[in-house]
């Protein structure tokens, strides 16, 4: 940042004079938010990180019981992918709409997001359930301890998504566009795709990767 010299006595020329970062005064409240979200999806992937690491560990600890290659429908699994992916699409093109302030594309895309996250966790949650009734809870095997915490928490992820993107469409309908919730709205579509990132992990790794 370049400003004029404050010390030039008159009838001097004026001379430029670089202010130092960190004499800029504090940073902007978007600079901040920005920042905090970034440290906050950091933060994780470094907890997914820890969790996939557990699983990759424990995976073969089924204490006697059912592997994953006799628990898991891939079919089932590939819907649940396709229901999570699409939503990333969609809200894509919510993300689009905001950046136009369309109102009502934006609740379109909004709502068939939602839709589509739901359909993925109800799809989980059946699965589990399913499991469960097999005899495959998470106590049965340090296994399905580790492939319950690893999936649940993508799960629990995804369900507080839900809820961050109904909170963010009453804003839009009582406050419009203004820029700070443009801003937590482009935080959400951020969140959303670092959650289907992780889902290709778990989607590789846990599922496709049982033996």
């Amino acid at each position: 940042m370049t400003v004029a010299d404050p010390f030039t006595a008159p009838g001097e020329h004026a001379t430029a004079v670089t202010i130092p970062y960190s004499e800029r005064g504090p940073a902007s409240a978007e600079s901040v938010a920005s920042f905090g979200f970034w440290l906050f999806l950091l933060s994780d992937v470094v907890m997914f990180s820890g969790l996939f690491a557990a699983y990759a560990v424990l995976a073969d600890h089924t204490a006697g019981g059912p592997d994953g290659a006799k628990l898991f429908d891939r079919g089932y699994v590939l819907l649940e992918t396709a229901c999570l992916l699409f939503s990333s699409f969609t809200c894509g093109l919510m993300a689009l709409a905001i950046e136009r302030r369309s109102p009502l594309p934006t609740y379109l895309w909004a709502g068939v997001t939602f839709l589509l996250g739901a359909a993925f966790l109800g799809l989980e949650i059946r699965e589990f359930t399913r499991m469960v009734a097999e005899g495959a809870a998470p106590s049965r095997s340090a296994f399905l301890s580790a492939f319950f915490t690893l999936v649940g928490t993508h799960g629990l992820h995804v369900t507080l998504g839900l809820a961050w993107l109904v909170a963010m469409m009453g804003q839009v309908i009582t406050l419009g566009f203004r820029p700070i919730v443009v801003r937590r709205l482009l935080c959400f579509v951020l969140f959303w795709h670092a959650l289907d990132i992780v889902w290709i992990g778990v989607f590789t790794i846990v599922y496709l990767g049982a033996h």
